[in-house]
Protein backbone atom coordinates (compact mmCIF):
# COMPACT_ATOMS: atom_id res chain seq x y z
CA UNK A 1 0.00 0.00 0.00
CA UNK A 2 1.41 3.51 -0.95
CA UNK A 3 0.64 6.26 1.10
CA UNK A 4 -1.62 7.87 -1.98
CA UNK A 5 -3.99 4.99 -1.10
CA UNK A 6 -3.94 5.95 2.52
CA UNK A 7 -6.71 7.48 3.72
CA UNK A 8 -6.75 9.64 6.87
CA UNK A 9 -2.91 9.81 8.15
CA UNK A 10 -1.44 13.16 8.59
CA UNK A 11 1.31 12.26 6.08
CA UNK A 12 2.88 14.78 3.72
CA UNK A 13 1.06 15.45 0.31
CA UNK A 14 2.73 14.09 -3.20
CA UNK A 15 4.28 17.64 -4.35
CA UNK A 16 5.16 18.04 -0.72
CA UNK A 17 7.07 15.01 -0.81
CA UNK A 18 8.60 15.71 -3.99
CA UNK A 19 9.99 19.26 -2.72
CA UNK A 20 11.61 17.03 0.76
CA UNK A 21 13.16 14.80 -1.86
CA UNK A 22 14.65 17.57 -3.77
CA UNK A 23 15.90 19.82 -1.08
CA UNK A 24 16.77 16.92 0.75
CA UNK A 25 15.05 18.11 3.68
CA UNK A 26 15.63 15.83 7.03
CA UNK A 27 12.81 17.42 8.75
CA UNK A 28 11.01 14.79 6.46
CA UNK A 29 12.95 12.09 7.07
CA UNK A 30 11.38 8.75 8.13
CA UNK A 31 7.72 10.18 7.33
CA UNK A 32 8.04 8.57 3.83
CA UNK A 33 10.13 6.23 2.29
CA UNK A 34 10.75 6.94 -2.17
CA UNK A 35 10.71 2.71 -3.40
CA UNK A 36 12.33 2.79 -7.07
CA UNK A 37 10.77 0.17 -9.12
CA UNK A 38 13.50 0.24 -11.82
CA UNK A 39 16.28 -0.56 -8.98
CA UNK A 40 14.34 -2.84 -6.64
CA UNK A 41 15.32 -0.53 -3.72
CA UNK A 42 13.85 1.95 -1.50
CA UNK A 43 15.37 5.10 -0.28
CA UNK A 44 14.62 7.64 2.39
CA UNK A 45 14.01 11.16 1.34
CA UNK A 46 17.44 12.65 2.20
CA UNK A 47 19.35 10.25 -0.44
CA UNK A 48 22.31 11.70 -1.65
CA UNK A 49 21.94 9.81 -5.10
CA UNK A 50 20.00 11.32 -8.12
CA UNK A 51 16.42 11.37 -8.36
CA UNK A 52 14.61 9.00 -10.32
CA UNK A 53 12.02 9.92 -12.98
CA UNK A 54 8.86 10.66 -10.91
CA UNK A 55 7.13 7.80 -13.11
CA UNK A 56 9.44 5.23 -11.60
CA UNK A 57 8.54 6.22 -7.84
CA UNK A 58 6.08 4.55 -5.56
CA UNK A 59 6.02 5.93 -1.70
CA UNK A 60 5.70 4.46 1.02
CA UNK A 61 4.88 5.49 4.85
CA UNK A 62 7.22 3.31 6.33
CA UNK A 63 9.94 0.66 5.30
CA UNK A 64 8.36 -2.54 6.53
CA UNK A 65 5.52 -1.39 3.93
CA UNK A 66 8.28 -1.25 1.11
CA UNK A 67 9.82 -4.54 2.40
CA UNK A 68 6.07 -6.01 1.81
CA UNK A 69 5.97 -4.99 -1.03
CA UNK A 70 9.26 -6.89 -2.34
CA UNK A 71 11.70 -3.59 -2.23
CA UNK A 72 15.34 -3.51 -0.09
CA UNK A 73 16.95 -1.05 1.44
CA UNK A 74 19.69 1.01 -0.13
CA UNK A 75 23.21 1.00 1.10
CA UNK A 76 23.74 4.58 0.50
CA UNK A 77 21.40 6.62 2.30
CA UNK A 78 20.35 3.78 4.42
CA UNK A 79 17.28 3.56 5.84
CA UNK A 80 18.28 2.35 9.16
CA UNK A 81 19.38 5.37 10.46
CA UNK A 82 16.30 7.65 9.44
CA UNK A 83 13.91 8.12 12.60
CA UNK A 84 10.33 6.43 12.89
CA UNK A 85 7.04 7.97 12.80
CA UNK A 86 4.68 5.80 14.47
CA UNK A 87 3.11 8.83 16.40
CA UNK A 88 1.58 10.06 12.64
CA UNK A 89 -0.83 7.38 12.44
CA UNK A 90 -4.01 8.54 14.18
CA UNK A 91 -5.37 4.94 14.84
CA UNK A 92 -4.72 4.38 18.69
CA UNK A 93 -4.63 0.70 18.61
CA UNK A 94 -1.99 0.42 16.05
CA UNK A 95 -0.13 2.85 17.91
CA UNK A 96 0.03 0.85 21.29
CA UNK A 97 0.67 -1.83 19.23
CA UNK A 98 3.71 -0.23 17.20
CA UNK A 99 5.01 0.60 20.58
CA UNK A 100 5.01 -2.95 21.78
CA UNK A 101 6.53 -4.13 18.86
CA UNK A 102 9.65 -1.77 19.13
CA UNK A 103 9.52 -3.01 23.07
CA UNK A 104 10.13 -6.58 22.03
CA UNK A 105 6.52 -8.06 22.27
CA UNK A 106 7.07 -10.38 18.84
CA UNK A 107 10.08 -11.85 20.16
CA UNK A 108 8.93 -14.41 21.48
CA UNK A 109 5.13 -13.61 21.58
CA UNK A 110 2.71 -14.78 19.04
CA UNK A 111 0.37 -11.90 16.70
CA UNK A 112 -2.48 -13.50 19.02
CA UNK A 113 -0.95 -12.22 22.30
CA UNK A 114 -0.07 -9.01 20.88
CA UNK A 115 -3.52 -8.60 19.89
CA UNK A 116 -4.73 -9.81 23.08
CA UNK A 117 -2.95 -7.10 24.80
CA UNK A 118 -4.58 -3.95 22.72
CA UNK A 119 -7.96 -5.90 22.87
CA UNK A 120 -8.32 -7.56 19.20
CA UNK A 121 -8.42 -10.64 17.59
CA UNK A 122 -5.18 -11.51 15.68
CA UNK A 123 -7.32 -10.88 12.14
CA UNK A 124 -8.41 -7.51 12.73
CA UNK A 125 -4.93 -6.85 14.44
CA UNK A 126 -3.38 -7.89 10.92
CA UNK A 127 -6.08 -6.57 8.92
CA UNK A 128 -6.04 -2.62 10.77
CA UNK A 129 -2.06 -2.67 10.53
CA UNK A 130 -2.29 -3.46 6.78
CA UNK A 131 -4.60 -0.04 6.85
CA UNK A 132 -2.56 1.59 8.63
CA UNK A 133 1.09 0.54 8.31
CA UNK A 134 0.98 -0.71 4.90
CA UNK A 135 2.58 -4.26 6.96
CA UNK A 136 1.89 -6.68 9.11
CA UNK A 137 3.16 -6.87 12.56
CA UNK A 138 5.15 -9.77 12.02
CA UNK A 139 6.54 -7.68 8.70
CA UNK A 140 7.29 -4.48 11.16
CA UNK A 141 8.79 -6.59 13.45
CA UNK A 142 11.23 -8.42 10.56
CA UNK A 143 11.97 -5.06 9.23
CA UNK A 144 13.16 -3.96 12.69
CA UNK A 145 15.83 -7.02 13.03
CA UNK A 146 17.08 -6.82 9.86
CA UNK A 147 17.86 -2.82 9.85
CA UNK A 148 19.49 -2.86 13.35
CA UNK A 149 21.67 -5.85 11.83
CA UNK A 150 22.54 -3.70 8.93
CA UNK A 151 23.26 -1.00 11.08
CA UNK A 152 25.72 -3.24 13.25
CA UNK A 153 27.03 -4.30 10.51
CA UNK A 154 27.98 -1.22 8.90
CA UNK A 155 28.62 0.79 11.96
CA UNK A 156 30.74 -1.84 14.16
CA UNK A 157 33.16 -4.79 14.18
CA UNK A 158 31.34 -7.49 15.69
CA UNK A 159 31.22 -10.74 14.59
CA UNK A 160 28.27 -11.55 12.91
CA UNK A 161 27.18 -14.41 15.28
CA UNK A 162 26.85 -11.60 17.88
CA UNK A 163 25.08 -9.39 15.04
CA UNK A 164 22.80 -12.12 14.36
CA UNK A 165 21.85 -12.50 18.26
CA UNK A 166 21.58 -8.19 18.80
CA UNK A 167 18.75 -8.63 15.82
CA UNK A 168 16.61 -11.50 17.29
CA UNK A 169 18.01 -14.77 15.58
CA UNK A 170 18.93 -17.80 17.80
CA UNK A 171 20.22 -19.33 14.58
CA UNK A 172 23.02 -17.94 12.32
CA UNK A 173 21.36 -20.28 9.21
CA UNK A 174 18.21 -18.64 9.62
CA UNK A 175 20.23 -15.12 10.10
CA UNK A 176 22.02 -15.50 7.02
CA UNK A 177 19.04 -16.38 5.10
CA UNK A 178 16.44 -13.63 5.99
CA UNK A 179 18.92 -10.72 5.57
CA UNK A 180 20.01 -12.25 2.20
CA UNK A 181 16.35 -12.32 1.37
CA UNK A 182 15.86 -8.79 2.61
CA UNK A 183 18.80 -7.20 1.45
CA UNK A 184 19.72 -9.17 -1.65
CA UNK A 185 23.43 -9.92 -0.66
CA UNK A 186 24.40 -11.97 2.55
CA UNK A 187 26.15 -10.32 5.78
CA UNK A 188 29.45 -10.88 4.96
CA UNK A 189 28.67 -8.52 1.94
CA UNK A 190 27.77 -5.90 3.75
CA UNK A 191 30.45 -6.36 6.26
CA UNK A 192 33.28 -6.07 3.29
CA UNK A 193 31.77 -2.93 1.20
CA UNK A 194 32.42 -0.57 4.85
CA UNK A 195 34.18 -1.81 7.13
CA UNK A 196 33.62 -0.35 11.05
CA UNK A 197 35.50 2.75 12.26
CA UNK A 198 38.31 1.88 15.09
CA UNK A 199 36.69 2.11 18.39
CA UNK A 200 39.24 1.56 21.81
CA UNK A 201 38.58 -1.40 23.65
CA UNK A 202 35.73 -2.93 21.91
CA UNK A 203 33.60 0.09 22.39
CA UNK A 204 30.49 0.03 19.60
CA UNK A 205 29.59 3.45 18.15
CA UNK A 206 26.11 3.93 16.53
CA UNK A 207 24.42 6.70 14.88
CA UNK A 208 21.20 7.76 15.51
CA UNK A 209 19.12 9.83 13.48
CA UNK A 210 16.54 12.34 13.96
CA UNK A 211 14.37 15.13 12.44
CA UNK A 212 15.79 18.61 13.14
CA UNK A 213 15.42 20.79 15.01
CA UNK A 214 16.83 19.49 18.45
CA UNK A 215 18.28 21.11 21.15
CA UNK A 216 20.58 18.98 22.67
CA UNK A 217 22.31 20.85 25.06
CA UNK A 218 18.77 22.19 26.52
CA UNK A 219 17.83 18.62 26.81
CA UNK A 220 21.30 17.74 28.84
CA UNK A 221 21.00 20.87 31.39
CA UNK A 222 17.48 19.26 31.94
CA UNK A 223 18.74 16.11 32.68
CA UNK A 224 21.55 17.57 34.37
CA UNK A 225 19.65 18.99 37.50
CA UNK A 226 17.79 15.68 37.74
CA UNK A 227 20.78 13.39 37.35
CA UNK A 228 21.43 10.54 40.72
CA UNK A 229 25.24 10.24 41.34
CA UNK A 230 26.56 7.06 40.97
CA UNK A 231 23.87 6.15 38.17
CA UNK A 232 24.40 9.00 35.54
CA UNK A 233 26.70 11.69 34.70
CA UNK A 234 25.96 14.59 33.13
CA UNK A 235 28.46 16.58 31.00
CA UNK A 236 28.18 20.10 29.02
CA UNK A 237 28.43 17.98 25.79
CA UNK A 238 27.08 14.15 26.76
CA UNK A 239 25.36 11.84 28.76
CA UNK A 240 26.69 8.75 30.37
CA UNK A 241 25.22 5.74 31.88
CA UNK A 242 25.65 2.09 33.35
CA UNK A 243 23.26 -0.04 32.40
CA UNK A 244 22.85 -3.87 32.89
CA UNK A 245 22.79 -5.93 35.78
CA UNK A 246 25.04 -5.51 38.93
CA UNK A 247 27.51 -8.47 37.79
CA UNK A 248 28.14 -8.05 34.54
CA UNK A 249 27.59 -3.90 33.65
CA UNK A 250 27.35 -1.90 29.97
CA UNK A 251 28.42 1.46 30.08
CA UNK A 252 26.96 4.27 27.66
CA UNK A 253 27.51 7.43 26.60
CA UNK A 254 25.76 10.04 24.42
CA UNK A 255 26.80 12.69 22.47
CA UNK A 256 25.40 15.06 19.43
CA UNK A 257 27.37 14.95 16.18
CA UNK A 258 27.92 18.45 14.46
CA UNK A 259 27.80 17.60 11.29
CA UNK A 260 24.46 15.76 10.81
CA UNK A 261 20.93 15.69 12.70
CA UNK A 262 22.65 12.35 14.52
CA UNK A 263 23.50 11.23 18.17
CA UNK A 264 26.21 8.98 18.81
CA UNK A 265 25.57 6.24 20.88
CA UNK A 266 29.06 4.65 22.28
CA UNK A 267 28.47 1.23 24.08
CA UNK A 268 31.28 -0.69 26.14
CA UNK A 269 30.81 -4.42 27.09
CA UNK A 270 26.91 -5.09 26.81
CA UNK A 271 25.80 -8.38 26.05
CA UNK A 272 24.94 -8.20 21.55
CA UNK A 273 21.01 -9.09 22.75
CA UNK A 274 20.79 -5.88 24.90
CA UNK A 275 21.65 -3.49 22.44
CA UNK A 276 17.98 -3.20 20.78
CA UNK A 277 16.63 -1.84 24.59
CA UNK A 278 19.81 0.02 24.51
CA UNK A 279 18.89 1.83 21.72
CA UNK A 280 15.47 1.75 21.97
CA UNK A 281 15.92 3.56 25.12
CA UNK A 282 18.30 6.19 24.46
CA UNK A 283 15.84 7.26 21.53
CA UNK A 284 12.94 7.60 24.17
CA UNK A 285 15.30 9.47 26.18
CA UNK A 286 15.90 12.22 24.30
CA UNK A 287 12.75 11.99 22.13
CA UNK A 288 14.64 11.28 18.35
CA UNK A 289 11.12 10.22 16.84
CA UNK A 290 9.56 13.53 17.26
CA UNK A 291 8.29 14.76 14.72
CA UNK A 292 8.29 18.47 15.67
CA UNK A 293 6.81 20.13 12.57
CA UNK A 294 3.51 18.39 13.30
CA UNK A 295 3.63 19.21 17.14
CA UNK A 296 4.38 23.18 16.27
CA UNK A 297 1.19 22.70 13.78
CA UNK A 298 -0.80 22.44 16.53
CA UNK A 299 0.61 24.91 18.92
CA UNK A 300 0.43 28.06 15.88
CA UNK A 301 -2.32 29.46 16.95
CA UNK A 302 -1.58 30.12 20.34
CA UNK A 303 0.67 32.73 21.10
CA UNK A 304 2.16 31.22 24.57
CA UNK A 305 3.34 28.35 23.00
CA UNK A 306 4.48 30.44 19.69
CA UNK A 307 6.89 32.78 21.59
CA UNK A 308 7.85 29.39 23.70
CA UNK A 309 8.78 27.79 20.28
CA UNK A 310 10.19 31.27 18.60
CA UNK A 311 12.32 30.75 21.97
CA UNK A 312 13.28 27.03 21.94
CA UNK A 313 12.71 25.48 18.53
CA UNK A 314 14.13 22.44 19.25
CA UNK A 315 12.98 21.76 22.74
CA UNK A 316 11.67 18.53 22.78
CA UNK A 317 10.34 16.13 25.92
CA UNK A 318 12.91 14.42 28.23
CA UNK A 319 12.25 10.92 29.15
CA UNK A 320 13.75 8.91 32.29
CA UNK A 321 16.10 5.76 31.21
CA UNK A 322 13.77 3.51 33.72
CA UNK A 323 10.01 4.05 34.25
CA UNK A 324 10.75 2.84 38.30
CA UNK A 325 13.04 4.72 38.83
CA UNK A 326 11.87 7.70 37.27
CA UNK A 327 8.43 7.06 39.16
CA UNK A 328 10.52 6.88 42.18
CA UNK A 329 11.98 10.25 41.67
CA UNK A 330 9.03 12.05 40.84
CA UNK A 331 7.49 11.12 44.40
CA UNK A 332 10.70 12.11 46.15
CA UNK A 333 10.35 15.64 44.37
CA UNK A 334 6.90 16.01 45.86
CA UNK A 335 5.99 19.82 47.30
CA UNK A 336 9.38 20.50 47.43
CA UNK A 337 12.38 21.57 44.81
CA UNK A 338 14.32 19.69 42.06
CA UNK A 339 17.36 20.36 44.57
CA UNK A 340 15.66 18.59 47.42
CA UNK A 341 14.55 15.96 45.56
CA UNK A 342 18.02 15.08 44.21
CA UNK A 343 19.44 15.31 47.11
CA UNK A 344 17.05 12.66 48.84
CA UNK A 345 17.79 10.59 45.50
CA UNK A 346 21.39 10.53 45.84
CA UNK A 347 20.63 9.16 50.04
CA UNK A 348 18.27 6.38 48.76
CA UNK A 349 20.54 5.31 46.01
CA UNK A 350 23.80 5.50 48.76
CA UNK A 351 21.52 3.80 51.47
CA UNK A 352 20.01 0.62 49.47
CA UNK A 353 21.24 1.21 45.47
CA UNK A 354 23.36 -2.10 44.86
CA UNK A 355 27.20 -1.29 44.25
CA UNK A 356 28.43 -3.22 41.05
CA UNK A 357 31.83 -4.77 41.49
CA UNK A 358 32.88 -4.91 38.18
CA UNK A 359 35.86 -3.04 37.43
CA UNK A 360 34.79 -0.82 33.86
CA UNK A 361 32.03 0.47 36.55
CA UNK A 362 34.48 1.56 39.00
CA UNK A 363 36.81 3.12 36.94
CA UNK A 364 34.16 5.47 35.63
CA UNK A 365 32.38 6.48 38.99
CA UNK A 366 29.04 4.83 37.99
CA UNK A 367 29.13 1.79 40.65
CA UNK A 368 25.48 1.87 41.70
CA UNK A 369 22.71 0.27 40.53
CA UNK A 370 18.90 1.82 41.56
CA UNK A 371 17.55 -0.15 44.36
CA UNK A 372 14.72 -2.54 42.91
CA UNK A 373 10.88 -2.44 43.67
CA UNK A 374 11.55 -5.80 45.98
CA UNK A 375 14.06 -3.65 47.25
CA UNK A 376 11.64 -0.68 48.23
CA UNK A 377 8.63 -2.48 48.77
CA UNK A 378 9.69 -2.61 53.05
CA UNK A 379 12.22 -0.21 53.58
CA UNK A 380 12.24 2.44 56.47
CA UNK A 381 12.68 5.44 53.65
CA UNK A 382 12.14 7.99 56.48
CA UNK A 383 15.68 7.02 57.56
CA UNK A 384 16.77 9.50 55.05
CA UNK A 385 14.41 12.38 56.08
CA UNK A 386 11.26 11.37 54.01
CA UNK A 387 8.12 12.60 55.96
CA UNK A 388 6.23 9.14 56.55
CA UNK A 389 3.38 10.08 53.86
CA UNK A 390 5.83 10.21 51.56
CA UNK A 391 7.81 6.97 52.53
CA UNK A 392 4.54 4.91 52.82
CA UNK A 393 3.95 6.02 48.93
CA UNK A 394 7.02 5.41 47.82
CA UNK A 395 6.47 1.89 49.60
CA UNK A 396 3.09 1.36 48.20
CA UNK A 397 4.74 2.62 44.78
CA UNK A 398 7.15 -0.31 45.10
CA UNK A 399 4.84 -2.72 46.21
CA UNK A 400 2.34 -2.41 43.24
CA UNK A 401 5.02 -2.41 40.79
CA UNK A 402 6.38 -5.75 42.12
CA UNK A 403 3.53 -7.20 41.79
CA UNK A 404 2.63 -6.34 38.45
CA UNK A 405 -0.12 -4.06 39.68
CA UNK A 406 1.43 -0.99 38.10
CA UNK A 407 4.16 -1.46 35.04
CA UNK A 408 5.88 0.84 32.72
CA UNK A 409 5.40 -1.13 29.58
CA UNK A 410 5.23 0.49 26.33
CA UNK A 411 1.39 0.61 24.67
CA UNK A 412 -0.69 2.07 27.51
CA UNK A 413 -3.06 4.06 27.59
CA UNK A 414 -3.15 7.64 29.54
CA UNK A 415 -6.25 7.10 30.96
CA UNK A 416 -5.48 3.38 32.05
CA UNK A 417 -2.24 4.44 33.47
CA UNK A 418 -3.21 7.27 35.32
CA UNK A 419 -6.39 5.46 37.00
CA UNK A 420 -4.06 3.09 38.10
CA UNK A 421 -1.27 5.30 39.44
CA UNK A 422 -3.58 7.30 41.59
CA UNK A 423 -5.12 4.37 42.87
CA UNK A 424 -2.13 4.29 45.36
CA UNK A 425 -1.87 6.61 48.32
CA UNK A 426 0.14 9.36 48.30
CA UNK A 427 -0.04 9.63 44.12
CA UNK A 428 -2.14 12.08 42.66
CA UNK A 429 -3.02 13.49 39.24
CA UNK A 430 0.16 15.52 38.70
CA UNK A 431 2.68 12.83 39.93
CA UNK A 432 0.79 10.06 37.47
CA UNK A 433 0.54 12.20 34.42
CA UNK A 434 4.23 13.14 35.02
CA UNK A 435 5.21 9.92 35.05
CA UNK A 436 3.48 9.26 31.89
CA UNK A 437 4.71 11.73 30.38
CA UNK A 438 8.68 11.12 30.80
CA UNK A 439 8.33 7.22 31.90
CA UNK A 440 6.06 6.39 28.96
CA UNK A 441 6.85 8.73 27.09
CA UNK A 442 2.81 9.53 26.41
CA UNK A 443 2.86 12.96 24.47
CA UNK A 444 -0.77 13.70 25.68
CA UNK A 445 0.33 13.37 29.14
CA UNK A 446 -0.31 16.94 30.53
CA UNK A 447 -0.25 17.81 34.64
CA UNK A 448 -2.47 20.24 34.69
CA UNK A 449 -2.54 21.06 38.62
CA UNK A 450 1.43 22.17 37.92
CA UNK A 451 1.83 25.43 39.47
CA UNK A 452 4.36 26.75 36.92
CA UNK A 453 1.72 25.59 33.98
CA UNK A 454 -1.01 27.63 35.72
CA UNK A 455 0.55 30.79 36.59
CA UNK A 456 2.20 31.20 33.18
CA UNK A 457 -1.21 30.29 31.74
CA UNK A 458 -3.13 33.34 33.54
CA UNK A 459 -4.56 35.95 32.10
CA UNK A 460 -3.11 39.98 33.22
CA UNK A 461 -4.63 40.34 36.94
CA UNK A 462 -4.60 36.71 37.84
CA UNK A 463 -1.81 34.75 40.02
CA UNK A 464 -2.78 31.67 38.10
CA UNK A 465 -5.92 29.62 36.25
CA UNK A 466 -7.69 26.56 38.48
CA UNK A 467 -6.46 23.18 37.39
CA UNK A 468 -10.06 22.82 35.82
CA UNK A 469 -9.59 25.77 33.65
CA UNK A 470 -5.45 24.88 32.89
CA UNK A 471 -7.31 21.71 31.65
CA UNK A 472 -9.60 23.26 29.67
CA UNK A 473 -7.05 25.17 27.95
CA UNK A 474 -5.12 22.50 27.11
CA UNK A 475 -7.38 21.05 24.85
CA UNK A 476 -6.66 22.30 21.48
CA UNK A 477 -2.80 21.31 21.99
CA UNK A 478 -3.96 17.72 22.36
CA UNK A 479 -2.09 15.70 20.88
CA UNK A 480 0.98 16.93 22.07
CA UNK A 481 0.57 18.40 25.52
CA UNK A 482 3.44 17.33 27.55
CA UNK A 483 5.64 18.93 24.60
CA UNK A 484 3.38 22.55 25.76
CA UNK A 485 4.10 21.69 29.46
CA UNK A 486 8.07 21.88 28.53
CA UNK A 487 7.89 24.89 26.30
CA UNK A 488 5.81 26.70 29.35
CA UNK A 489 8.65 25.61 31.91
CA UNK A 490 11.33 26.88 29.60
CA UNK A 491 9.32 30.27 29.03
CA UNK A 492 11.99 32.59 30.94
CA UNK A 493 10.47 34.36 34.29
CA UNK A 494 10.53 37.76 32.29
CA UNK A 495 8.67 36.71 29.40
CA UNK A 496 5.42 35.88 31.15
CA UNK A 497 2.68 33.78 29.07
CA UNK A 498 -0.18 34.95 30.79
CA UNK A 499 0.30 38.78 28.80
CA UNK A 500 -0.87 36.78 25.43
CA UNK A 501 -3.53 34.41 27.08
CA UNK A 502 -7.19 35.40 27.02
CA UNK A 503 -9.50 34.86 29.82
CA UNK A 504 -11.25 31.40 29.84
CA UNK A 505 -14.93 30.85 30.48
CA UNK A 506 -13.75 28.75 33.72
CA UNK A 507 -12.30 32.19 34.72
CA UNK A 508 -15.61 34.27 35.88
CA UNK A 509 -14.61 36.08 39.08
CA UNK A 510 -13.14 39.19 38.98
CA UNK A 511 -8.97 38.88 38.99
CA UNK A 512 -9.12 40.90 42.73
CA UNK A 513 -11.47 38.24 44.34
CA UNK A 514 -8.89 35.65 42.97
CA UNK A 515 -5.60 37.02 43.75
CA UNK A 516 -7.61 37.77 47.39
CA UNK A 517 -8.31 33.72 47.41
CA UNK A 518 -4.33 33.11 46.29
CA UNK A 519 -3.07 35.43 49.16
CA UNK A 520 -5.08 33.83 51.31
CA UNK A 521 -3.37 30.48 50.88
CA UNK A 522 0.12 30.87 51.13
CA UNK A 523 0.82 28.66 54.26
CA UNK A 524 -0.68 25.92 52.52
CA UNK A 525 0.62 23.97 49.74
CA UNK A 526 -1.25 24.14 46.61
CA UNK A 527 -3.95 22.19 45.47
CA UNK A 528 -3.35 19.59 48.70
CA UNK A 529 -7.05 18.58 48.53
CA UNK A 530 -7.08 14.57 49.98
CA UNK A 531 -4.17 12.37 50.51
CA UNK A 532 -4.12 11.53 46.90
CA UNK A 533 -3.46 14.96 45.73
CA UNK A 534 -0.24 15.77 47.93
CA UNK A 535 1.73 16.13 44.97
CA UNK A 536 2.02 19.26 43.24
CA UNK A 537 6.02 19.64 42.88
CA UNK A 538 8.75 21.95 40.99
CA UNK A 539 9.05 20.96 37.56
Amino acid sequence: MTTDSMHGETLPSREVRFRAMAAKDHRFDGLFFIAVRTTGIYCRPVCPAPPPKRQNISFYPNAAAAATAGYRPCLRCRPELSPEAHAQVREDTVRRALAMIAEGALQDDSCASLAARVGLSARQLQRVFLTHVGATPHAVHATRRLLLAKQLLTETALPVTDVALAAGYNSLRRFNAAFKDGCGMPPGAIRRQKSADAAPSGTLTLRLGYRPPLDFPRLLAFLAKRSIPGIERVNADSYERVVGTTDAPAWIRVSEVAARPELRLEIDAADPRAIPDIVRRVRRMFDLDADLRAVHAVFADDPSLARAIALHPGLRVPCGWDGFELAVRAVLGQQISVAGATTLARRLVDTWGVQRTAITAGRIGLDRAFPSPQCLRDAPLENIGLPRTRAATLRALSAAVAEGRLSFEAGQTLEAFVQRATALPGIGAWTAQYIAMRALALPDAFPAGDLVLQQRLAPPGLARLSERATEARSQAWRPWRAYAVLHLWHLPMDVPARTTAAPTASVAVSASTKARRVSTKKTKVPGVRNRNDQDRAKP
